[in-house]
């Protein structure tokens, strides 16, 4: 997992769809925006005065933080898809973004293949295989657990 890959709001681009499975890939939120969604272009995050004031590495760095609106991301992503970008905050914050990146490269790889599983569907990008997808709209989401456990894969 590259560490330019995690986002100033802590969500890993790496698993992201648009990064996963376009033909043209989006390249993360701290790349350039060739290849991005508008909606992430224009991410009020990624382009928050008070962030770039702070240094623009990481959210939690802001004197704000966790401001409305990601407390309003982590609530989606933590309902949506069982990650907290808050979570992620903490764990960058307690041990660095090298040990976060070598934790998230274990969380989301395939146990069948060795691909990486996408956030938004629970898919392999590399061999399609799911994940169990069963309580998507609880905040306690069962298809992710702990921050080291990542998406548990159906075997056949």
């Amino acid at each position: 997992m590259i560490e330019s890959m995690i986002a100033p709001c802590g969500l890993n681009c790496g698993v992201c769809y648009a990064h996963l499975t376009r033909k043209k890939k989006c390249p993360g939120c701290r790349a350039g925006d060739e290849n991005k969604s508008a909606s992430c272009v224009d991410c009020k995050i990624k382009t928050c005065e008070k962030l770039a004031a702070s240094g623009g590495e990481f959210c939690f760095r802001c004197d704000e933080y966790p401001c409305a609106r990601m407390k309003h991301l982590d609530k989606r992503y933590r309902v949506r898809y069982g990650v907290s970008p808050i979570g992620n905050m903490e764990r960058i914050a307690a041990v660095g973004i090298a040990e976060f990146t070598a934790g998230e490269a274990v969380k989301w790889r395939c146990a069948g293949c060795g691909g990486t599983v996408c956030v938004h569907t629970g898919e392999c990008a590399g061999c399609g295989a799911g994940t169990n997808t069963t309580n998507t709209t609880n905040t306690t989401n069962s298809n992710t657990t702990s921050w080291d456990e990542g998406p548990r894969l159906l075997r056949a």
